[in-house]
């Protein structure tokens, strides 16, 4: 869907790469390799973001190296974009269907990122009637892939209302975080 937003598939899978890992600064060779695209059109749209201020770049003898400038407008944006289009939040949206009456699905913002996280961080956050053997086989497999464990949790609609409304503290740790809403609307999450 992005690469049909975007006029450039190339720039899609700059975009891809990159705002997930905003710590890492990556030279353009490394680009071309890991996204499998020509060198030039990696160098033009390296220059187009880097325009815009999205990229950041340094030179080191021979090298330009490039980073993503997270205090960008956009970077919080673009980076939902490719959360939902790429990974585990592409993962539960294209099986909504299977995995039962989803209200709200929400991952974390600092997930999305592929920062580290305790055991008291939940990355992936779902209210409804969920299908939990759909939902544990995408998450295991996606653990699988990233080679870390991913803290999830599931809770059924009323009991969300029910803890939202006492101010429950696990409650308000996942309203007060960075998220990216995958299924359903955040003013309503917020207002119920």
């Amino acid at each position: 869907m992005l690469k049909d937003l975007f006029v450039s598939e190339v720039r899609v899978k700059i975009l891809a790469l990159m705002l997930p890992n905003p710590a890492e600064s990556l030279h353009v060779r490394a680009i071309v390799r890991a996204i499998d695209t020509e060198i030039n059109a990696v160098r033009r749209e390296l220059s187009n973001l880097y325009n815009i201020g999205l990229m950041k770049r340094r030179q080191s003898s021979n090298r330009i190296y490039y980073t993503v400038d997270t205090s960008h407008i956009l970077y919080a944006e673009l980076l939902s974009l490719v959360s939902k289009e790429y990974g585990l939040g592409a993962d539960i949206i294209a099986s909504r269907k299977k995995l039962g009456d989803i209200r709200f699905a929400i991952l974390a913002r600092r997930f999305s990122r592929n920062e580290p996280s305790t055991m008291l961080d939940i990355d992936l956050f779902i209210v409804g009637s969920i299908n939990l053997e759909v939902l544990d086989a995408i998450v295991k497999n996606y653990e699988q892939s990233l080679g870390k464990e991913i803290h999830y949790s599931v809770m059924g609609a009323e009991e969300f209302l029910f803890r939202k409304r006492r101010n429950d503290q696990f409650i308000s740790k996942v309203l007060s975080q960075g998220r990216t809403m995958l299924v359903g609307d955040e003013e309503e999450l917020c207002s119920i």
